[in-house]
């Protein structure tokens, strides 16, 4: 009896922009060493094969052979795909916006605080101190601005609520973990169906912004010790963990899970990631458990934005 494949190949295009034609896919099939049949997931958005071989060659042929195409190639181990833990960032991967920019659009400053907060995202600066820095200048800011911006700013990245939803309904727990702020991530956490949130904590008084952030600050240790804390407490294996996030503090919780994706990154973390998807939405990382579209779950949410019936 033939051993069975050790890798999957997953293929996934933008369900906007379905990319995935029977061309596509027969060029990567002929580029995997026209093998198995591909499995359709979602007609013209997922595909998949079974496949051997080195999986950074097997991916470097499928990018080859599917070049100018807006699609997304992942390959990895075919056994133990479905996850039991989904840990995500928040800022420009669960939602589009970074919360801190838009708080310092309300006092003029939302370029110089944009153009910190790419530099900490990219690893040129350490988040720590340019996060003290950014939220320094928020100084005497009405607190109840944060709902107004949740309200009229913010908007969930396409499909996250699709993600958590399913995970969930398999058994799966999901937790939101952000350099942000819990004034962020409570709301918009339970809008999306997490189970759980953790950020940072802004400094109040008198209904104003103190322009401090309460120590210690959640960053990329953190975040790691999050996915640590939450792997044991809920008794996993290490390759039963999902996390996915865009910046340079996601880094480290994305290399200790058993699948650590780059979503839409910088470049330095798409490069050091084990999954980077680019033109996809957060589907993808359903599709990359083996999920087809025909198992997705409805999102649990009521209405967007948060609060909202």
């Amino acid at each position: 009896m033939a051993d069975p494949p050790t890798l999957v190949a997953t293929l996934i295009a933008n369900p906007r922009v379905p990319s995935i034609s029977a061309e596509a896919i027969r060029a990567a099939s002929s580029a995997c060493g026209g093998g198995a049949p591909a499995r359709i997931l979602s007609d013209g958005v997922a595909a998949e094969f079974d496949i051997d071989g080195e999986a950074a060659d097997v991916a470097a042929a499928l990018r080859d052979a599917l070049a100018g195409r807006p699609i997304d190639v992942v390959v990895q181990p075919a056994e133990g795909r479905r996850k039991r833990l989904l840990l995500a960032d928040m800022d420009s991967t669960m939602i589009e916006q970074e919360c801190i920019d838009e708080l310092a659009d309300f006092v003029g400053l939302k370029a110089q605080v944009s153009e910190i907060t790419e530099r900490a995202m990219q690893g040129e600066i350490a988040f720590e101190p340019a996060l003290r820095d950014r939220v320094a200048l928020l100084r005497g800011l009405s607190v109840g601005i944060v709902d107004r911006i949740i309200a009229e700013r913010i908007t969930p990245m396409p499909g996250g609520d699709v993600l958590v939803a399913t995970m969930r309904a398999n058994g799966a727990y999901a937790g939101l973990v952000s350099g942000g702020f819990t004034l962020f991530t409570g709301p918009i956490g339970a809008a999306l169906g997490f189970d759980e949130d953790r950020a940072n904590r802004l400094l109040v008084e008198d209904g104003a912004l103190t322009g401090a952030v309460a120590e210690p600050i959640l960053g990329r240790e953190a975040k790691l010790a999050t996915l640590l804390e939450l792997r044991t407490r809920l008794g996993l294996r290490p390759g039963e963990t999902l996390a996915v996030g865009d910046g340079a503090n996601d880094l480290a919780m994305l290399g200790k899970a058993g699948l650590g994706v780059a979503y839409r990154a910088k470049p330095a973390v798409a490069a050091a990631a084990h999954a980077r998807i680019e033109h996809g939405d957060l589907t993808a990382l359903l599709y990359l458990q083996g999920y087809a579209a025909s198992e997705f779950a409805a999102p649990a949410r009521r209405g967007w934005p948060p609060g909202a019936t």
